[in-house]
């Protein structure tokens, strides 16, 4: 094989179908179903969903929701997350108050720009991250000793 046989394979792969590859259908319409792609129902099928539809409400099928059973499920609360307990009582800490200090100072910054200008010049992205860099490192050794 040549390098003229693969780029002809390539050029084969790539480009458009011819537009003889498919052909119509050949022969005639019936006018009794209706056209496949319509909404249409002919008359056996009408009669057939209303029998369906009659017979939804006999018998038992698929799920049926509860509706005020003698069994009611307890609705279980979630446990929630030592981690997260954790971070915030480490954020408000006295090990974390330079950071927590630096963001409170930089988000009322920001609110009075934006009651202000109603934009504000800068975020506190930097400060946040740093808050929650130092509640992280705070909390790490405490949830490990708590996991235990």
């Amino acid at each position: 094989m040549g390098i003229t046989d693969f780029f002809s394979d390539v050029w084969e792969t790539f480009s458009y179908p011819s537009p003889d590859a498919e052909a119509p259908p050949q022969g005639g319409s019936s006018t009794e179903s209706p056209a496949s792609g319509t909404d249409e129902e002919s008359d056996a099928e009408k009669e057939a969903n209303k029998e369906d539809a009659k017979e939804e409400g006999e018998g038992e099928q698929g799920h049926m929701p509860s509706g005020g059973d003698d069994e009611e499920e307890e609705e279980e609360e979630e446990p929630q997350d030592p981690k997260d307990i954790l971070e915030k009582e480490c954020a408000e800490s006295k090990a974390c108050h330079g950071p927590k200090h630096h963001y409170d100072e930089c988000v009322e910054r920001v609110t009075g720009q934006i009651e202000n200008d109603g934009k504000a010049s800068e975020d506190c992205v930097e400060e946040f991250f740093h808050l929650a860099h130092c509640a992280t490192q705070c909390a790490a050794p405490k949830l490990f000793a708590q996991l235990k």
